[in-house]
């Protein structure tokens, strides 16, 4: 496979979306990703249906949906991780990787001679990345964790949603497991720079990722508006806590979503809607003043808005390079003639199913290209491949 990580071999001990989802991004970058899954039963993902996969005859496979999402590209062993064969056959595969990606309980991977400590006597170069929810120290270090309750206690739910006393008021959950996604995308970063560091000293690294540590980091503006004023953050439903006019807005026949980002902008925007005094008006003039007056300018450029178009003011606002964007559905967002152009959408071949769509890295490289080769793996797909490259068995002829 090309890509700039053609070079690295990464054991994935991890399963449902934050290390897989690491895994995939490395995958994508070129890297050998080696799935451990356990005999028979495979990532909890794959039972996270419907929807599932269709064959060729139209008939449901149990691929679902989730798991095709966060496991591209990648090599998938079954192993008993309990047994001591399969402990054997992990510590094996360790010994020739550079990077290990798990994200069992704190440790639980100690326990099968698995932990850090015992595998880099085996290979002091290996970049050994655990994920657990709360980190491997701290009176909640054994507790098990998921997306949707690390988005509560991380504070996300807290200024996610409409406003208390507003219809539909009340907190929420972003739409896709976020801090997964995040903690993976932390993950990759953590291993590229030891991998550059060991580059250097030719040593490894342990590296701790806490999901609740990933949820409180990317707090971002809220924790610091929070820090300075000392005023704890509400839910504002879509309207910027920071940077106004920034909201969703009714217009004649739909919604859109205007992010005027500067003074600037403003005015531009004042001038389309047919309101150029609104940029010399002091309550409004600059953004400060906006936010403090933010009533009084909604129900005015409000009026404005609803006298026109989604299609109509997506083009002047085009014209006038004021940033406002249609509120797409997922079917929309891959009819983008953007995102069509960017190829973000591809089929790739699979076993079952002929080929399977999967929405693809955002990176592009001018150097060093990725291809996407591989449909994430059906369970097992590679055990004997594998253990052949060991030197334990004999790869079947159809193991790819």
């Amino acid at each position: 496979m090309a890509g700039p990580l053609s070079h690295i071999r990464v054991l994935d001990l991890s399963r449902i979306m934050a290390g897989p989802w690491c895994g995939q991004v490395l995958a994508d970058l070129g890297a050998d990703v080696i799935k451990i899954e356990r005999a028979g039963v495979g990532d909890d993902t794959r039972r996270w249906g419907p929807p599932y996969l269709k064959d060729k005859s139209g008939a449901a496979t149990k691929e679902s949906g989730y798991y095709l999402s966060v496991n591209r590209g990648k090599r998938s062993v079954e192993l008993d991780l309990a047994s001591a064969e399969g402990q054997e056959i992990a510590r094996s595969i360790a010994a020739e990787s550079d990077i290990l990606l798990e994200n069992f309980k704190s440790g639980d991977l100690a326990r099968y001679g698995l932990g850090y400590d015992d595998l880099k006597k085996i290979n002091p170069r290996l970049i050994y990345c655990s994920i657990t929810g709360f980190g491997s120290d701290g009176p909640k270090a054994k507790d098990v964790a998921y997306d949707f309750m690390i988005q509560a206690m991380g504070g996300l739910m807290s200024v996610t949603g409409e406003a208390d006393g507003v219809a539909g008021g009340g907190p929420q959950k972003v739409g896709v497991p976020i801090i997964d996604i995040v903690t993976g995308m932390y993950a990759a970063v953590g291993v590229l720079a030891a991998l550059a560091r060991r580059n250097e000293t030719g040593i490894g690294d342990f590296i701790d990722l806490a999901m609740l540590d990933v949820s409180t980091a990317i707090l971002a503006n809220q924790a610091m508006n929070y820090l300075v004023s000392d005023t704890v953050p509400v839910r504002r439903g879509n309207k910027h806590p920071n940077i106004q006019p920034q909201d969703v807005l009714a217009v004649k026949d739909g919604h859109i979503v205007l992010a005027v980002g500067n003074d600037e902008q403003f005015v531009r925007f004042a001038d389309t809607i047919g309101r150029a005094d609104l940029a010399a008006d002091e309550r409004f003039r600059l953004n400060e003043a906006r936010v403090r007056n933010l009533p009084e300018l909604m129900t005015i450029i409000s009026g404005r808005l609803m006298q026109n178009t989604v299609d109509f003011w997506l083009n002047a606002f085009r014209i006038a390079n004021v940033p406002c964007g249609p509120i797409n559905t997922i079917d929309r967002v891959f009819a983008e003639p953007q995102v069509e152009h960017r190829q973000m959408l591809r089929h790739l071949p699979h076993p079952l199913a002929g080929t399977v769509p999967q929405v693809v890295s955002p990176l592009r490289f001018q150097n060093s290209p990725l291809s996407y080769d591989a449909a994430p793996p059906l369970l097992g797909a590679h055990t004997a491949q594998v253990l052949a490259e060991l030197g334990i068995g004999k790869a079947k002829p159809d193991d790819a």
